[in-house]
């Protein structure tokens, strides 16, 4: 694999570890992180000796801590529906179709585009101290990377609605009593037990994973509700509320909207 500014990847036994590495920043997934994740998977989607994907975050603190607000401050309608379509069909669309089997290690926050990065994985496995959320209201925006549809497909509407309209954080034992994540670990049995699942899943007939890996995507799956987020997400940029989300995130304050 060649070396990348943003990611660390190291390959043992046929799993590829695929580390966001900006600790500095919690991870936030920058639009030269992204570029640099879709270029990662469609290595790994043609190297066969690449059989499972581990994703996880560089540190103790954050998995991904959300998106780099700064670069979308100032953008228009278009400018952020490009955003939404771009990232969905670059990365996290990519992820969730990926015919070789990804596992999240959640090793932190989690938060709006690092939620979705998450949920777009196949299977998500959590150490205690993290934290997870979809705070993209308090911001005037909504979830734009595919999370209004993965939520919803995950832990059923009513979660979905609570989480997103009240943008509040939960625990991971919440996330797993929900079904968000499947198992809580201790930071330390992290990614043992995320090797272990995936060492086992493995172990399994590849073409098998990979029929299986595309029949269950294709339940109940919508791709009308994908491009409707896209569009909603876009239209939120022309509002004043977004404006002043993103300025009171921006300069540590609490929003006033109207």
């Amino acid at each position: 694999m060649k070396n990348y500014i943003n990611l660390l990847t190291d390959i043992q036994n046929n799993i590829l570890y695929l580390t966001i590495n900006r600790e500095e920043k919690l991870n936030a997934l920058n639009k030269d992180t992204l570029a640099e994740i879709h270029d990662c998977l469609i290595a790994v989607l043609n190297n066969d000796l690449i059989k499972g994907i581990i994703i996880t975050g560089k540190g103790e603190k954050a998995f991904v801590a959300g998106a780099d607000i700064k670069e979308f401050s100032d953008f228009n309608v278009q400018q952020g529906k490009n955003l939404a379509k771009e990232g969905q069909t670059k990365v996290f669309d990519l992820i969730a179709n990926c015919k070789k089997p990804v596992i999240a290690a959640i090793n932190g926050f989690a938060l709006g585009g690092g939620l979705e990065l998450a949920m777009a994985c196949h299977i998500r496995i959590a150490s205690q101290n993290a934290k997870l959320g979809l705070p993209e209201v308090s911001l005037g925006l909504i979830p734009g990377y595919g999370g209004t549809q993965r939520l919803t497909e995950l832990v059923g509407k009513g979660k979905a609605f609570e989480m997103i309209l009240t943008a509040d954080m939960i625990s991971a034992e919440e996330a797993e009593k929900i079904g968000l994540i499947n198992y809580v670990v201790t930071a330390a049995d992290l990614l043992p037990k995320v090797t272990a699942m995936m060492q086992k899943i493995l172990s399994r007939s590849p073409e098998a994973i990979a029929a299986a890996l595309q029949a269950i995507n294709a339940f109940n799956h919508s791709q009308s509700g994908y491009d409707a987020e896209i569009q909603a997400f876009g239209n939120c940029f022309s509002s004043q509320n977004f404006k002043e989300g993103v300025t009171a995130f921006l300069e540590k304050r609490k929003p006033k909207f109207h």
